[in-house]
């Protein structure tokens, strides 16, 4: 194995964001060297050897228990969305993940319909790479309205919301707190990494993006997991202006690796009103 791999370079990162004070550990102020915890501070909090932890960061050791995993993630305050994805990396790296090129993922009628249905409010489903499988008129007026509403049926030609985020400045605009979108993107990306480690495609992605976006660079080197599943952001459309929008990720009962995410306003608000308006403008196109 060349390198820590995804499991040593997370446990690394959850180390290094901890202080000594987080653990109930004194801090020597400026004689400590390192970000964060020591390897030895953390196999003791831990309860394991040193090199047996030294080994584990170092790509090194394959074969962590259930019970050493979850002393581990006490150790480093790990929330549980953290830990499953800790659960995950080991998982993965007891075996040599041989990268595989998936076919083109596809949208069940089923799903097509219940896109029809909440037909009311934006939405789109999304893939397991964060390509967009489909979106309804609303869905697509409301987040990429410059771009072709009949891009997703060409597995060729489809959008992506991760790579959209990062390098469209359309979609970069459209957030008022796009930092904060972005860090949930990066959270979501670091989760489907632990679940597909054998995913070209997914690998391709993240290769672009770190490539090409230096703010992408910055936040998947701080290795949070956060599952995107509901958040009120502030979007700056430019038909009708400021809306407020819960986005709300529902897993798809028919294709569990994809996500329906709907856009929801409060009943009465102005928001509503401009969705509304956008409606009638998305009708009238």
């Amino acid at each position: 194995m060349n390198g820590p791999g995804p499991l040593g370079t997370f446990l690394l990162a959850r180390r290094a964001r901890l202080r000594p004070e987080d653990v109930g550990l004194r801090d020597f102020g400026p004689r400590r060297r390192v970000a964060g915890l020591r390897r030895e501070e953390l196999a003791q909090l831990a309860g394991v050897s040193v090199s047996y932890y030294a080994r584990l960061e170092q790509g090194l050791s394959r074969g962590a228990s259930a019970e050493v995993l979850d002393a581990i993630g006490r150790a480093l305050l790990l929330d549980g969305h953290e830990r499953e994805h800790l659960d995950r990396l080991a998982e993965a790296a007891r075996h040599t993940p041989r990268m595989r090129r998936p076919r083109p993922e596809k949208l069940a009628d089923e799903t097509r319909d219940l896109l029809r249905a909440v037909d009311g409010v934006p939405a789109i489903v999304l893939g397991r790479r964060t390509d967009v499988l489909a979106w309804n008129t609303l869905g697509h007026a409301l987040l990429a309205g410059h771009l072709d509403v009949r891009a997703p049926d060409d597995p060729a030609r489809r959008p992506n919301m991760s790579r959209m985020l990062f390098l469209d400045p359309h979609c970069r605009a459209l957030y008022a707190d796009w930092k904060r979108k972005a860090r949930a993107v990066v959270g979501n990306l670091r989760v489907a990494v632990g679940r597909y480690p054998d995913d070209a495609l997914l690998a391709e992605l993240i290769g672009e993006l770190t490539m090409k976006s230096e703010a992408f660079v910055k936040l998947w080197r701080d290795h949070r997991v956060t599952p995107c599943e509901a958040t009120c952001y502030e979007l700056r459309h430019p038909v009708v202006g400021t809306v407020t929008v819960t986005q709300q990720a529902l897993s798809v009962a028919r294709s569990p690796e994809q996500v329906l995410t709907v856009c929801t306003t409060p009943a009465g608000s102005p928001s509503e009103t401009a969705v509304a308006l956008l409606r009638q403008a998305a009708a009238g196109r």
